[in-house]
């Protein structure tokens, strides 16, 4: 590896796990859980309307680590490991002279501990392949570098953002890639529920309920405070992050980006709490400070987690592969972007075999009829399955698919949905008209 003597910006990836975008005082949760995110979004730039482009967690972190929809790479749903001679994120750090580094969660190997070939290039580890498989609120255990069994002591947050800040002090001299990924707030697999800290739940009793939720209920009412308590914490470990970087004089020299591979619905759109085309599982909180990304900045375009690889590296000044999916928002906040798309896609895999664009109106989705999800990575033929007027209907609480009066605009999004698809790599599919529903007739898919 070629050392630098520096500047160029060190780079953090703070990112969190099923972390709803209404969670964050920027979007209006009034419980001020994240003062330090809100910090971020309103000094530095707030990605105001941002998704996940694959609602489930291995899938999107294949997403974030190539660059490459998760069709593309292969790793369409949990347990399929990165392909070996996948280029990552890591990979293009090493070759400009940074230090890279992992630590916590990884989701895409079929082993633990993960083995150095399939660490995605990351020169540092400290991870397990799936942390909530070997890990708990108060027992965190990963792997280092040697395959060595390391446990942390504290709450799991806080034991992340201790080896975090540890990493960061020992490499402040020469350019680093830090990737500090967080289970949180993520639910506890075996046990279904979410621990937070202790002392922390019980401030968030009956305190808010997002409309959705207050509207379809799930399991919202007994699991929301534990939730709110563990983003409470994620955002009290991002202030601990921040104040380590300008203790260290790093601040105006570090790139902090804060995002999370997919939200949680609650068990309301399926059995589960995510792997729907809804808001509640696609819409995260994203908000990056640090060189180029200063004076309070907002954007309002549509912006995918496909777009953060480019991003990073076009904002750490290393040119951004041709093979990458997504685009660097960098131009953006140099007013050089007029042709930015005006929809997001999404891919849905495991519960179905799913594709869906949001643009800043509307929401439309389609469903292969005869697919199944953990098998099957897309289809040649899929059924029109929501359409929501975010505008008249912001929590896609009525479905419009099929019904009369929409014709022209499901025309639309149809030919925007198979556009998105080819430019991912897929086959136009033929996408069939959902049942019509007749004026004055309720859909029989009124809700969900």
């Amino acid at each position: 590896m070629v050392k630098s003597n520096k500047k160029q910006p060190n780079v953090i990836v703070f990112f969190t796990d099923q972390q709803r975008w209404d969670t964050t005082g920027v979007h209006g949760n009034p419980l001020n859980l994240t003062p330090n995110f809100d910090r971020m979004a309103q000094k530095g730039t707030h990605v105001q309307n941002s998704f996940t482009c694959q609602p489930v967690c291995g899938p999107a972190r294949s997403c974030f680590q190539t660059g490459l929809y998760a069709t593309a790479s292969g790793c369409y749903r949990n347990g399929i490991p990165l392909p070996k001679d996948s280029k990552t994120l890591a990979q293009y750090f090493n070759e400009s002279g940074y230090d890279t580094a992992y630590i916590g969660k990884w989701h895409l190997a079929s082993e633990n501990p993960v083995t150095e070939p399939n660490r995605g290039g990351y020169q540092n580890w400290l991870a397990s392949n799936v942390l909530e498989f070997t890990s708990d609120a108060y027992h965190t255990e990963l792997y280092n570098n040697a395959n060595e069994k390391v446990e942390l002591p504290g709450y799991r947050v806080d034991a992340l953002t201790d080896a975090a800040i540890r990493y960061i002090d020992e490499h402040k001299d020469n350019p680093f890639f830090l990737f500090l990924s967080y289970i949180e707030p993520h639910h506890q697999n075996h046990s279904d529920d979410y621990p937070a800290p202790d002392g922390y739940a019980e401030n968030y009793v009956s305190r808010f309920t997002p409309p959705d939720l207050a509207a379809l209920g799930g399991t919202s009412y007994q699991q929301l405070p534990g939730y709110y308590g563990m983003v409470k914490r994620l955002d009290e470990a991002l202030g601990r992050l921040h104040d380590a970087l300008k203790s260290l004089n790093l601040s105006d020299d570090t790139i902090v980006l804060f995002t999370s591979d997919h939200a949680n619905h609650f068990k309301t759109r399926n059995s589960e709490y995510k792997r729907s085309a809804h808001d509640s599982s696609i819409r995260v909180p994203t908000a990056i400070t640090g060189p180029g990304f200063e004076n309070g900045k907002r954007l309002n375009q549509m912006i995918s987690l496909i777009d953060f690889p480019p991003t990073l590296l076009d904002a750490a000044g290393i040119t951004v592969p041709p093979q990458m999916q997504g685009r660097s928002i960098v131009p953006l906040l140099r007013n050089e972007d007029n042709e930015w798309p005006e929809e997001v896609l999404v891919q849905i895999s495991e519960t179905q075999v799913g594709r869906a664009i949001r643009t800043k109106r509307w929401k439309y989705a389609i469903e292969a009829p005869d697919k199944d999800g953990w098998d099957d990575s897309s289809s040649d033929i899929y059924i029109e399955k929501y359409l929501y007027d975010l505008e008249s209907d912001p929590y896609e609480l009525t479905n419009l698919a099929g019904h009369e009066g929409f014709s022209e605009i499901r025309e639309q999004l149809k030919a925007q949905i198979i556009n998105r698809m080819v430019e991912a790599g897929e086959n136009a599919p033929v996408i069939k008209d959902a049942p019509l529903v007749k004026s004055g007739q309720r859909s029989p898919d009124l809700i969900f």
